[in-house]
Parts: C-alpha cells; structure tokens; sequence
C-alpha cells in the first residue's frame, strides 16, 4: 500500500532505501525467538519485501532513461567469527540485506537498476543507539547528515555502471571529493 501510494503521489519510484532495521545486541541464549524473528522480518524480509514492491516501477523508470537505485544500509559479508560472536541473531539479520544486494544487483542488471550497500564507517547518533548503548558511544557517533551525504553521492553515479558495490560512508564522500 505504501508504494502504491508513493507512485499516486509522486508518479514513479526512481529510489528506494531500505533502512528500516530492528537491532537487539545480545549473545544467543539471551536473544528471545520473538525477538529473532522480529530482525530477521524487518531487516532481511522487509529488504526483500520492499524492492520486490518496488521493482515494477524502478524498471518502469529504467525504460524512461532515469537513474534508478535500490540502497540497502547493510554491512559489506565478513566471515571472521568476530562480527557474529555476542549477537549471531543481528548479524545474520543484516548479513540477509547484504546477500539481497549481491542477488539483486547481479539479477537487475541487465534492467538498469542498481542495487548497493551503504555502510557506516562507525555509530551514526540514531534512535536505536541511544536506547542500545551507553550514553558515551551516543556522544562519540557522528552525525546521520555524513550518511545522506554518502547516499546523495551514490544515487548520482550512473545505474548502469554502479552496482553490486558495498559503500563504507566517508569512502564514498572521499571519492566525490
């Protein structure tokens, strides 16, 4: 329903962002199944859930000549046994929008669309930190503006040419000059 009403509204889809995530720092015996399904249905289904919503109408936008994007905010895959130690439910949760992105880029190719990942390089001061972590990793995060940023300059970069990339945020700005 929410795309249907963005295509009403705004008479297309050129862009989707996926970065709503559900987060719950926690070692497996202390993670409840609840809790485990709730990450995994957010991060790894809504991704999933999302750009197939939107899809018809980023191809529909690909044919038109535009510049379509599917950014996923996902961490580049990492198999060292440390980014999944003290919260496996996360990571695998995060680690399915990743595995969307690597599919998806190589599947809608040949469509234009690109599909990428954006990560940040550290905490960015968001709701989910404040509520998750002590008050001094909040104080240390940067601000979320470095991210749009980082997005902005991704969503210029040509469809076509641009895909199946994983962006570490300052990486991206870097390269913009």
């Amino acid at each position: 329903a929410a795309v249907a009403e963005a295509v009403r509204v705004f008479g297309g889809i050129d862009i989707l962002v996926n970065n709503a995530s559900a987060i719950m720092i926690a070692g497996t015996a202390a993670t409840p199944l609840r809790r485990f399904d709730l990450m995994l249905g957010v991060n790894t289904r809504g991704t999933f859930a999302c750009s197939q919503a939107c899809l018809p109408h980023l191809a529909t936008s690909a044919a038109a000549g535009r510049n379509p994007h599917i950014l996923t905010l996902s961490p580049p895959l990492n198999m060292n046994p440390r980014w999944f130690k003290d919260h496996v439910a996360y990571t695998l949760s995060k680690y399915g929008m990743s595995m969307c992105t690597l599919g998806m880029a190589e599947e809608f190719r040949e469509q234009g669309i690109a599909v990428n990942s954006l990560w940040p390089r550290t905490t960015i001061a968001t709701a989910a930190i404040a509520v998750n972590f002590p008050d001094a990793i909040l104080k240390a995060s940067r601000k979320p503006a470095i991210m749009a940023d980082a997005a902005y300059a991704i969503f210029q970069r040509d469809s076509r040419a641009a895909t199946g990339n994983f962006y570490i945020d300052e990486s991206v700005l870097q390269e913009e000059g």
